[in-house]
């Protein structure tokens, strides 16, 4: 059933449909091979408008009631080229089982086999049309658009089926406008204000193709470029639409189309068209007339000018009818016209009374109903020109296959219509879409590069997505990564955490190692302690060669010489081992370090403990009758300062025995660096070590205190007990100092602890000596520091 209603729309291209199914017929009724011994016959009826529609269905079922006398009946039916009309036709055909293919009727809303259990169709459904028209904008990127489409059940379902399909694949419309024909002005031209001024740079056109014909004529003043529009099915292989007032608007137009084949013998056969071939034929005599422009008849020479002469030629004419540049449509009637062939080919295969496709009894070519063509067409599975297979699936739906075309303006407002690409929907997903390979693209607004449409650019590296509630889910935030997290991807819709060794850099793009930090000889205030540490070291040597140089005089036979020598060569070690806790730590340097430490302070302090010990007992023994030195002379004196410091030699070789010190990389102190230290290991070793050197301090400072009023002109118990008080508080800083201070500071403030002790150690105990003997040496004399001093003096 074929749409020919040439006096109200010309429209040319349905009688190159029906001339289409009359050459089908005809090549097949001379097929050896293909139901043998069987003639296929038509009726073409005219179903323009609803009444018309109507009545030429019911007219060509009442017709089936007269022919069954003959032996022949109408078992299918072709068409319609519309939905809308295809879906009353159905509903008329459905209750007597009679099947109904069409060639053009895209609407996915006739896949529904309980409203139309009798339709098949050849042409792809626009549910597939759909996927593969969201898959052609994820595959550029595109995902905020705009929506106008028809009124009517093609449009309709369209929008709908696009929205829903679009939201699936995080697509979002920007506005979607229905455009029917009897709109006003006013209201056409809101429409084109709005497409516009949109924001989103690809248009979905879902529209049949008069419709969009009505649509673009309306449209064409408005100035509407720079937009790359995407075309339905049923109008971008549609050339007659290209002109020069709508290439600004369509240039560079998208949408997939039927493949295109060509049927050898066609364009011969319609363009040997006559009149005299149906001299009983309204329409073609019209069509003749109407395109000539000339009279078949004295009759209508009122009408026209001329008669018609004999001399008319179609292939000097271009129309619709004449045009096979664009054999896509054609194909589809030629396939549904072979679907139903094979069909009754398959009904009329029998082998020993049994059909060798149903499996059933046999089929007499008079006895063929048509609900048994419906079941027949179910089955059917052969090739076809394009090199593929035609078959239906349970929707009556054949295989989605189509060629995504390009529209390419000439100058003078000509178009070509290009493929550059092709959709197969029986391919793995994934596959389905793929483009042609070295070939021109000309996109929306004439530009050579793929436009960018998206409510939200794209998040740069080292940025994520996040969803803004207040607009659609395509318009976003892009917020930077965390620190220590990286988007390595662009639009990354999370941040990624760097490993814990690793941070992330300053782009948030990439992790990279953690720098690590400790106290390095090469920066600023490791060099400062290195200088302090060598000039301490170098005070305190100058100090010994002055004590050598006058190891005779008074003031240095008076203080214990032994012991001074001893604890200047302690004070020498204090200020080197501050140098073992600079440096990258390792297994070696950290035990080092500590018990290095512990153990010179230890002797230092009991050198100190000895002199204290010694002023005092001085002091005892010049009492009459008392006898206290000889129980603390230099033997006994030599025996406590080493057992004092044998006891923490024995600390220290448990602490490293049992759980010594060792290299650490703090990864919590700091989130962006890791900071080498030396963990002590065994706290109670470590707490032992300092508890142990400020047992020896405090009794030290006591003793001293106790004797810091002895009678002499140079009182050393009064220097010890300065020098205690100053050891004393630096160490007590330093405790909740070294629990604070953060990574390679709790270093630095250990060596600042040991050398300020070790600095008011030398500076308080010696230097009012050399100061003494070097610019005082009046006073360096035994008679001077004996002063009031009776007894015996140090």
């Amino acid at each position: 059933m074929e749409d020919t209603n040439w006096k109200q729309g010309k429209n040319f291209r349905e009688l190159k449909f029906a001339r289409t199914l009359i050459f089908t017929l005809e090549k097949i009724n001379t097929e050896p091979d293909l139901l043998p011994g069987v003639t296929l016959g038509y009726t073409i009826l005219n179903a323009c408008g609803g009444l018309n529609l109507m009545r030429a269905t019911l007219e060509a079922l009442s017709k089936d009631e007269k022919k069954q006398q003959e032996c022949a009946r109408i078992l299918a039916f072709i068409g319609h080229s519309s939905s809308g009309p295809t879906q009353k036709i159905n509903n008329i055909l459905s209750p007597f089982g009679i099947p109904q293919i069409s060639h053009l009727s895209t609407c996915a809303c006739l896949s529904n086999r309980h409203i139309y259990p009798t339709f098949f169709r050849t042409v792809p459904s626009d549910h597939f049309q759909v996927i593969a028209l969201i898959q052609l904008m994820k595959q550029f990127g595109w995902n905020w658009i705009g929506l106008v489409y028809s009124f009517g059940s093609y449009g309709e379902n369209g929008r709908y089926a696009i929205i829903e399909q679009a939201k699936k694949e995080g697509i979002c419309v920007e506005y979607e406008e229905i455009y029917k024909k009897k709109l006003s002005d006013e209201i056409v031209a809101n429409i084109a204000g709005i497409i516009k001024n949109s924001t989103s740079k690809v248009i979905v056109s879902f529209m049949s193709s008069s419709y969009f014909r009505s649509f673009l004529s309306r449209i064409e003043y408005f100035n509407i470029t720079g937009k790359h529009w995407i075309g339905s099915e049923a109008w971008v292989t549609t050339p007659d639409l290209a002109s020069i007032k709508s290439m600004g608007i369509l240039q560079g137009t998208m949408g997939f189309a039927i493949p295109e084949v060509k049927i050898p013998g066609l364009t011969e056969f319609l363009l040997s068209l006559q009149p005299s071939d149906a001299p009983d034929s309204a329409f073609i005599r019209d069509y003749w007339e109407t395109t000539f422009q000339c009279s078949l008849s004295t009759s209508n020479q009122s009408q026209y000018k001329r008669l018609c002469d004999g001399s008319e030629d179609l292939r000097s004419i271009t129309n619709d009818y004449t045009d096979m540049s664009e054999s896509r449509m054609v194909n589809n009637v030629y396939n549904a016209v072979y679907a139903v062939a094979h069909a009754l080919h398959n009904l009329l295969q029998c082998n020993n009374g049994t059909n060798t496709v149903t499996g059933q009894g046999c089929h007499n070519k008079t006895d063929i109903q048509p609900l048994q063509v419906v079941h027949s067409l179910r089955k059917v599975n052969f090739s076809i020109l394009s090199g593929g297979r035609m078959f239906f699936d349970e929707n009556g739906d054949s295989v989605a296959l189509y060629d995504l075309v390009n529209w390419q303006f000439n100058k003078d407002g000509s178009v070509n219509i290009s493929n550059i690409g092709q959709y197969d929907a029986s391919l793995p997903s994934g596959k389905r879409f793929q483009m042609t390979e070295n070939i021109t693209v000309i996109w929306g607004g004439d530009h050579s590069e793929v436009p960018r449409s998206l409510c939200t650019e794209i998040c740069p590296l080292g940025s994520r997505k996040v969803v803004n509630k207040t607009r659609q889910i395509c318009c976003f935030d892009c917020l930077p990564c965390a620190d220590g997290e990286i988007a390595n991807e662009t639009d990354s819709s999370d941040c990624t955490k760097c490993p814990s060794a690793y941070w992330s850099n300053n782009r948030k793009d990439d992790c990279v190692l953690k720098t690590t930090e400790f106290l390095s000889y090469g920066e600023t205030m490791g060099v400062v302690l290195v200088i302090f540490s060598c000039f301490g070291f170098f005070l305190t040597v100058l100090t010994t060669v002055v004590f050598f140089s006058f190891r005779k005089t008074a003031i240095v036979r008076a203080n214990n010489s032994e012991l001074s020598f001893l604890l200047l060569f302690s004070l020498k070690l204090c200020f080197l081992c501050s140098l073992t806790f600079i440096g990258r730590p390792s297994e070696w340097s950290c035990m080092l370090r500590h018990t290095a430490f512990g153990i010179t302070f230890v002797l230092c302090i009991s050198c100190v403990l000895g002199k204290t010990i010694v002023v005092l007992m001085a002091f005892r023994a010049s009492l009459p009758g008392s006898n206290v030195m000889k129980w603390f002379g230099p033997l006994q004196q030599r025996l406590s300062v080493l057992g004092f410091t044998l006891i923490q030699v024995l600390i220290c070789v448990l602490w490293l025995t049992i759980s010594p010190p060792f290299p650490y990389k703090n990864m919590n102190l700091y989130q962006e660096k890791i900071i080498l230290e030396c963990e002590v290991g065994s706290a109670v070793g470590f707490w032992a070590v300092l508890g142990y050197i400020g047992i020896l301090a405090v009794l030290c400072f006591i003793l001293a205190f106790l004797a810091r009023k002895l009678p002499d002109n140079f009182n050393e118990a009064k220097l010890i007990t300065f020098s205690m008080l100053i050891f004393c508080a630096v160490w007590i800083t330093f405790i909740p100092a070294y629990v604070s201070s953060p990574g390679k500071f709790t270093v630095a403030v250990e060596i600042f602890a040991i050398l300020a002790s070790s600095f008011g150690l030398l500076s308080c105990i010696f230097f009012p000596k050399c100061y003494v003997i070097v610019a005082k040496p009046q006073l360096n004399s035994k008679k001077h520091v004996m002063g009031k001093v009776t007894s015996k003096s140090l």
